[in-house]
């Protein structure tokens, strides 16, 4: 039942969701339910979860891999848990950034297939968690094409490389259509890193969303910093429509790109390019220097006449070698400048309470999608308006309303 009136509500299954009227009676008589939601797991499933998050916090990487999981199940007991210890998390992480005033990085990496986003994963988080050294000299060749308004404290950033940083990596594979599960694997691709105490790599399955964003991510980013990995990588698959959701999961959205041109650059839509904070061409080595340098160019001039998405940041582009690890301490260099300026100005305030917003209505959205289809209602008329449909005796969007006519209540 949907009404525009402010005194009506919208009903559907156990959740009723009220307007503006009864808004803020409703808040209030919803903290017993939501508190009831979260212990209403049995005794030794909430002792279970309850250990586990301890565990987690303290940086067990058993724990954390455990609660992943949890939340990725398709299982409405085992995704109880998971949110029993995802609830623990937040509150933890809320103390945390009170107490030390310190934030956790995001940072979304997206291009198209053969831009060697994996490689460069490898490299630099090789680079922060002290298994490789960052090269000393930085090379001119490797420089930003594009100005910048912020000024960078040297001093500041000399006492971040010499930092160990511990690293995870979310990588989100397309989904196979026959077994859903990951089809690229990310972690074998990463074979150093994968082996890294210092870091954490995930590949997970996309569950067949276009553009690899799992919807059990954002969930993900969470337990991995509370359990103490202070910078996190989302690496997404790049095939274009919704890496918008990638870039709403992070603090810096990064697109890699390879050093090719005309054709072979046509597949990246140009909203991505819009989103990015920094683009990167990668593979800026030995033959291909020059052809690199020369999309970096391209790629400067066409940011030019895009429209800023940060108050005080104007995107660059940048050159990098994840072969050579030439162009990464430039790079952490960009990143860690991009952050500082985030802190400072109250920005990455602002971006951590938006994004938890648009995560809500997603869950949201996809919540009523899984009961509306699961309905048994819908599941016994189904059939019968599918058979209208497919004798054209109706069409499509008369199939859609009397579906959604349906009082779900009933079931």
């Amino acid at each position: 039942m949907l009404r525009l009136c402010s005194h009506i509500h919208i009903s559907y299954g156990r959740f009723r969701v009220f307007s503006c009227k009864h808004s803020k009676k409703y808040i209030h008589s919803s903290i017993p339910i939501i508190s009831q939601k979260i212990t209403s797991l049995s005794i030794n499933q909430t002792e279970y979860a309850k250990t586990l998050a301890d565990s987690l916090i303290q940086g067990n990487r058993y724990s954390l891999a455990r609660a992943i999981t949890l939340l990725e199940s398709s299982k409405a007991e085992r995704r109880a848990e998971g949110q029993y210890i995802l609830d623990a998390v937040i509150k933890h992480l809320a103390h945390q950034e009170l107490k030390t005033g310190k934030f956790t990085f995001r940072i979304g990496l997206s291009g198209p297939p053969g831009a060697g986003k994996s490689t460069f994963i490898e490299a630099f988080g090789g680079r922060l968690t002290g298994s490789k050294p960052w090269n000393p000299v930085i090379n001119t060749s490797y420089k930003s094409y594009g100005k910048q308004r912020l000024t960078l404290d040297e001093e500041h950033f000399n006492q971040e490389i010499r930092k160990l940083h511990r690293v995870a990596v979310l990588a989100i594979d397309p989904s196979s259509h026959t077994t859903g599960g990951s089809l690229l694997a990310d972690k074998t691709r990463m074979p150093e890193l994968s082996s890294n105490l210092n870091a954490y790599i995930r590949p997970s399955p996309s569950g067949g969303n276009l553009g690899g964003v799992a919807r059990a991510t954002s969930e993900s980013i969470l337990l991995c910093e509370a359990a103490g990995f202070e910078t996190v990588l989302v690496e997404t698959v790049g095939v274009g429509q919704l890496e918008f959701a990638a870039a709403d999961m992070v603090d810096m959205f990064v697109l890699i790109i390879p050093p090719a041109g005309g054709d072979e650059l046509q597949g990246i839509k140009r909203g991505i390019v819009e989103v990015a904070d920094l683009v990167l061409v990668n593979k800026a080595d030995g033959e291909l220097l020059h052809q690199a340098r020369l999309i970096a160019k391209e790629y400067s001039n066409a940011l030019k006449y895009m429209r800023c998405r940060r108050p005080n940041w104007i995107p660059k582009v940048q050159l990098v070698s994840s072969l050579t690890g030439d162009g990464l301490i430039e790079f952490w260099s960009t990143a860690f400048k991009f952050h500082q300026s985030l802190i400072k100005s109250g920005e990455l305030q602002r971006i951590r309470k938006e994004q938890l917003r648009i995560w809500m209505w997603t869950f949201v959205k996809e919540e009523v999608w899984r009961r509306f289809k699961n309905s048994p209602l819908i599941l016994e008329k189904q059939k019968e308006i599918e058979t209208l449909l497919f004798n054209r005796e109706i069409a499509p969007g008369i199939a859609a309303e009397l579906l959604l006519d349906i009082d779900h209540r009933k079931s």
